[in-house]
Formats: structure tokens, C-alpha cells, sequence
């Protein structure tokens, strides 16, 4: 089962185990419309090879019931939106924390199942040391962070404490087809693609770890399948870093744009809450696991230009220099 699969990398994960012949069956959050998120968009025949749940991870009845007859839960149902952190924070302890809780009991009262639950290298905060390694102290720089940090956390103690069958995978800076919109990449592509001049952003100087969602989706099949013991965390990352500034110019590059950039300081994080670089050690995920990024940033760029220049609306674009 995967949890949050009609999300963006959940969706990509559902592809790749139907690929690979799997069961899977699809926890998607529940709606009025019946709509499954980026699965509605799966060719018919892979549409229909999955068991769609529509749910809710806060829900621990119908997560107990999703997961009463699987082997492997992938636990990626999250809210993910730094800045809607600092606006709705009980939302994300809610849904991070509680959510991740309900999937743990589930998974503890089972033997036999394993569950990977997914991480996120903003719980480092900004680090004291780089790169950075999974026995790096964390800190919460975010409303966000904190409670992914909880839920991480919860994860351990259930492994040590009851002896749950669970691993955390810790992606750094995932990209990709169906990333969310207002995310800085696509916010910047989708500008760009509509031919936008003067593209508004918010601090350049931050550097991230990027890795293209094909990679990150291989590192949770990887995980698990791997023999590595309950509790084990590895993080998945490329060992280069980017700034926002270096990205803005290399997607100027694939588009073919001459667009100029708007620094907006409302666009910003607080200054204590901003995460200055994030740089992976990706040598543990290589040596457990058998783990290597395989896509370079360029080509995954231009992978995700190709796959949202026909998907650019103009009016869409055009609120993000608002």
C-alpha cells in the first residue's frame, strides 16, 4: 500500500510498482469528487491494475482497515508546504504526527509487514557540518520540520519499543513531473515556459541537494526490499548541491529564456527559520541498500520542461508574479 498515492512522488511510486507487477493498492485522501490525484492522470489499463482507498491518514480506523491484508507500506501521505506551516501548524501535527501514528499501530499489531516511512532532510535544519550524514543532529527551522521530525522520531521508538518492522527513508530535494506548482522549480518553469520576463522569487543564496523523483522512487523500492534491520535510516541524496540563483540560470538555459529575476522579500522565510544548504553524504544509501542517483540535474530538468510546457496555463503562471 502506499499512503498519500494520488500526491507526487506517491503517484510515481504507484507507476513503478505496477511496473513491476506488484499489488498495490492506492490510500488516497478522501473527496467529494472521487478524484485520485495525479493517478486520475495513469493510462487506463495502469488505472485500473490499482486498488484505489479513498481516506484519511487522521483516520485510524480506515488506515487499520487499508492495511489489514498488505506486505509493505510506503508512507508518504504528508503536508509538505513550508509556508502553509507557519499559518496552519495544528494541520501538519495533525496529519504528520497523528497521521504517522495510525499507520504505526496498524503496522505494529501485523507481522509480517513492513513499513517505510519517508523523511525529509529539512528536520537538519540548517547543518552544522556538510555534507551531511544521517547521524547529523536535527533541528526544527519550520513548523514543518517539527513535526516530521516527531513523526521520524515515532517511527524509532516503535522499532526499538515494540519491534515494528519499520525504516525511514530521508530524500533530500526531490523534482520532478506533478512536483506541486508552488514549489521553486515548477514555479520558476511554468514562468518561463509562458514567457514571462521578469520571474518574482524570494531569497537565491539557499543550496539544495535535487534529485530527480525516477531516483527517489527507486531508493523506496530498494528500501523495501533490503534485509536492513527495523529502524535503520538512510538518506537519498546526489552529493552536489545548487543555489536557487544557479537553478533559476540553468532553467533559463533548457527554456531558452532571457527573463531577468524579482527578489520579493515577502516571498522569503523568516531568518531563522531559512535553510541555507542542504548536501547529502549518499554513501550509506550506496553501500545498504545499493542505491546511486542515475539522472544528472540537467536532464532532469529538461524531463520536467518537456512534461509541464504543455500543461502551462498563462493565467496561472501569471499569479505567481503576484
Amino acid at each position: 500500500m502506499v499512503t498519500g498515492a494520488d500526491g507526487f512522488i506517491g503517484s510515481h511510486l504507484v507507476e513503478r510498482l505496477i511496473e513491476e507487477s506488484a499489488s498495490v493498492r492506492a490510500f488516497c485522501i478522501y473527496n467529494s469528487n472521487g478524484s485520485c490525484g495525479w493517478l486520475d492522470e495513469l493510462a487506463e489499463e495502469k488505472f485500473d491494475a490499482v486498488d484505489i482507498t479513498l481516506g484519511d491518514i487522521r483516520d485510524s480506523r480506515a488506515v487499520r482497515n487499508a492495511i489489514a491484508d498488505v506486505d509493505v507500506v510506503f508512507h508518504l501521505a504528508a503536508l509538505i508546504a513550508i509556508p502553509y506551516s507557519y499559518q496552519a501548524p495544528e494541520s501538519f501535527v495533525d496529519t504528520n504526527i497523528s497521521g504517522t501514528l495510525n499507520v504505526l499501530e496498524a503496522v505494529r499489531d501485523r507481522d509480517g509487514v513492513r513499513m517505510v516511512h519517508t523523511s525529509t532532510s529539512e528536520v537538519y535544519g540548517t547543518p552544522e557540518t556538510v555534507p551531511i550524514r544521517e547521524d547529523h543532529p536535527i533541528r526544527g527551522q519550520s513548523p514543518y520540520s517539527a513535526t516530521k521530525i516527531a513523526a521520524d522520531q515515532m517511527c524509532e521508538a516503535y522499532a526499538r519499543s515494540f519491534g515494528a518492522d519499520v525504516v525511514i527513508l530521508r530524500p533530500f530535494n526531490t523534482f520532478g513531473p506533478r512536483q506541486s506548482a508552488r514549489a521553486v522549480l515548477p514555479t520558476i518553469l511554468t514562468q518561463l515556459l509562458a514567457n514571462q520576463q521578469r520571474i518574482r522569487l524570494g531569497n537565491l543564496t539557499p543550496r539544495r541537494d535535487l534529485t530527480f523523483v525516477a531516483d527517489t522512487v527507486d531508493g523506496f523500492m530498494r528500501m523495501a526490499e533490503s534485509d536492513v534491520p527495523n529502524g535503520t535510516l538512510i538518506q537519498l541524496g546526489t552529493g552536489q548541491t545548487v543555489s536557487i540563483g544557479e537553478l533559476f540560470d540553468l532553467c533559463c538555459k533548457i527554456t531558452g529564456s532571457n527573463a531577468t529575476i524579482v527578489t520579493e522579500a515577502e516571498r522569503m522565510r523568516p531568518d531563522a527559520s531559512e535553510v541555507q544548504i542542504l548536501l547529502s553524504d549518499p554513501s550509506r544509501a550506496k553501500d545498504l541498500i545499493g542505491w546511486v542517483p542515475t539522472y544528472t540535474l540537467e536532464d532532469g530538468l529538461r524531463r520536467t520542461a518537456d512534461w509541464l510546457a504543455p500543461r502551462v496555463d498563462a493565467k496561472k503562471a501569471a499569479r505567481y508574479q503576484r
